[in-house]
């Protein structure tokens, strides 16, 4: 994976950070960027642990593709949340947003029988159109987010229920339940495996490797500080063999969801938008530091209003894809859903005062989530137990966050 461009409230001191940081042992280096590494390392420990404690039901081909699914989009809004915390917002309205949008699909297509691909445009429209009214507030006339998008959680959920008269609507036709229960198909026809799917993901691992030794290589070109060879080559190695692993046991059972690749694509184009763009460095300088980004000729009011037109484009992808993949919409849907996106970006490292966050992060995040529900479900935890658990982690996490910043 690229290497993330430093945040603009970070930027002056990252050349002393580099020189104090160089020859150092690659131990050292781990403890000066443990932001980074460290929920990496978490989540591999914790699937470890949750492997060994279900006995290696949680990597099994089945449950580690229901795995996929079931966090599909908390990830999916996740990418758009990251945004809006680095900018220095909140949206506490996107599992209401979710829930509204799949209503509305689940209407369009139901009842009124139009075709899955303009009811799903529309349905992404509307998203995009109540990302921007919110953001409108927002942005120009300075009504904190915390409170718009409050209001917004009571007005969709609302309109769910409204809409679906408080009735669970269904079943969606099978060319639309593809999106969130489709795989890609084989194109080899072999029998047993699924060689298409597992070719890509070697493919894609060696693509990833190749990306990260051309970033190294430009770095130490230009005199930047890169990581540790011992580090940076360990880290590719693993995560291409993952990687690969991952594909190899996806590929014994059905082969890669289609939903798996869709957020695979959102994940490189959001990590290419935020480390390679200039508006990408913009939403971090803005919530670094919003009179010194609007001294600077950033235009902070319309890029608060990208941020929430785009979260909600993606909280209506989410609201599709979840209607998808349980075949109906209830009134109940997306209940909950803004707690998990927002604790994935907080535990994935994004700062609760804005400015710092990566993509990556978020969906590490999302998936410590994830892989915690589905491990404490296994083995039979509770779920008022899941809850305090979670809970904790989401308040270590940021504590953690809190810490190393006031250390600095």
């Amino acid at each position: 994976m690229s290497q993330m461009t430093p945040t603009p409230n970070a930027t002056a001191s990252a050349p002393a950070d580099a020189t104090a940081a160089h020859g150092k042992s690659p131990l050292d280096y781990l403890k000066h960027n443990f932001r980074e590494y460290g929920m990496l390392i978490t989540l591999v420990a914790i699937m470890a642990f949750f492997q060994y404690m279900t006995e290696g039901t949680l990597m099994q081909p089945l449950n580690l593709t229901n795995l996929v699914l079931q966090n599909s989009y908390i990830v999916i809004m996740a990418l758009g949340m990251l945004l809006v915390i680095v900018a220095g917002h909140i949206d506490l309205s996107v599992g209401s947003v979710c829930g509204f949008i799949g209503a509305l699909a689940a209407v369009l297509m139901v009842q009124y029988e139009w075709h899955f691909v303009p009811a799903s445009l529309l349905c992404l429209a509307c998203g995009a159109l109540i990302g921007a009214t919110q953001g409108w507030f927002i942005a120009f006339f300075r009504i904190p987010s915390f409170i718009v998008t409050l209001a917004g959680m009571l007005v969709f959920k609302g309109l769910a229920l409204a809409l679906l008269q408080g009735q669970s609507v269904g079943p969606f036709p099978d060319s639309f339940q593809m999106l969130s229960s489709g795989f890609m198909p084989d194109l080899l026809n072999a029998e047993g495996l699924r060689m298409t799917s597992l070719l890509l993901g070697v493919a894609v691992a060696g693509l990833l490797a190749v990306a990260g030794l051309r970033t190294r290589a430009n770095q130490l070109k230009h005199g930047i500080q890169a990581e540790p060879a011992v580090i940076f080559f360990t880290k590719t190695a693993v995560f291409a063999a993952l990687l690969v692993y991952f594909s190899y046991l996806l590929a014994s059972y059905k082969g890669l969801p289609n939903v798996l690749i869709v957020m695979a694509l959102l994940i490189f184009l959001f990590d290419f938008i935020t480390s390679r763009t200039t508006i990408g460095r913009r939403v971090y300088a803005l919530g670094g530091n919003e009179k010194a980004a609007k001294l600077s000729g950033i235009k902070t009011e319309r890029l608060s209003f990208y941020t929430f037109v785009n979260m909600g484009v993606l909280a209506a992808l989410a609201g599709l894809v979840f209607a998808a993949r349980l075949n109906t919409a209830t009134p109940k849907a997306g209940l909950g859903f803004e707690l998990d996106v927002i604790a994935a970006c907080f535990i994935g490292g994004a700062s609760a005062s804005g400015g710092v966050g990566k993509v990556m992060g978020a969906v590490i995040g999302a998936f410590v989530m994830g892989v915690m529900n589905n491990g404490m479900s296994i083995l039979g935890v509770g779920i008022d137990y899941q809850q305090v658990i979670k809970g904790v982690v989401l308040l270590a996490a940021v504590f953690v966050d809190v810490y190393n910043k006031n250390k600095a």
